[in-house]
């Protein structure tokens, strides 16, 4: 299926990304964090149209392995009604879309979970609103970082002496997952904004940078109604909290 929408410009993907997860994902997000599941959520969208055909939230108070992209993964493959691919007006169908021609938005950077999620589910691609440093900043989530540094970072030889402080300053340095490889590419929102920048102008970046922090700052409730929730007697099955 033809990918025009999808290739066609950043500010298009951009636009139609901060629609969905305002009009989408955040009131899923906000009846889950009232459950005590974290604020996290994901969309599959169609490429050639963007259309919306899967939204989902994190539901780690059912299982701790239901983080919002592979919720939404479970959801797109147990679901069997999808909309028309350039017009979510027309007519659905039970056809469901090959993942190489969908689009696969993550309101936060993947964790090492989702990253295999996303990959072992055939998607090619994932762009995201907030990176790892934002989650552990600000919605005190520190774990996406701390299990990629501690189980997936391993030294290439084993330091001994004086070496030890120069290849843990090397290890440290090193991006956490690799954002360009064989199975997909990775981009942030920030990544997008300068794609505007390169090819619309500083202005045309500024303007969606802006409606950037604007949706950023809608989860900022959420946050509270979250971090509240881990004191609650609502019950999350996730270890880490």
């Amino acid at each position: 299926m033809a990918s025009s929408t999808y290739d066609s410009d950043p500010v298009t993907l951009l636009r139609a990304f901060l629609a969905t997860i305002e009009d989408k994902v955040i009131p899923l997000t906000s009846k889950g964090v009232s459950s005590g599941n974290k604020l996290f959520g994901a969309a599959i969208l169609s490429k050639a149209g963007l259309v919306p055909i899967t939204v989902s939230t994190n539901n780690e108070t059912a299982s701790p392995l239901l983080h919002g992209e592979i919720n939404c993964i479970q959801q797109f493959f147990a679901q069997t009604s999808f909309p028309d691919m350039l017009d979510a007006s027309k007519p659905s169908s039970s056809q469901r879309p090959n993942p190489r021609d969908c689009v696969f938005l993550a309101t936060h950077e993947p964790c090492s979970l989702c990253l295999s999620g996303i990959t072992w589910s055939g998607f090619d691609n994932f762009f995201y609103l907030f990176t790892y440093e934002d989650s552990r900043d600000l919605f005190s989530v520190p774990y996406d970082i701390d299990i990629l540094q501690e189980v997936f970072r391993v030294p290439a030889v084993p330091a001994v002496g004086s070496e030890k402080e120069t290849q843990r300053e090397d290890l440290d340095a090193r991006p956490l997952y690799n954002r360009r490889n064989k199975f997909f590419t990775a981009r942030s929102f920030e990544d997008l904004a300068r794609e505007i920048a390169e090819k619309h102008g500083e202005a045309e970046s500024k303007k969606w940078e802006d409606e950037i922090r604007r949706i950023k700052a809608l989860y900022n409730g959420l946050s509270d109604t979250y971090q509240e929730s881990k004191t609650s007697v609502v019950g999350s099955a996730s270890f880490w909290k």
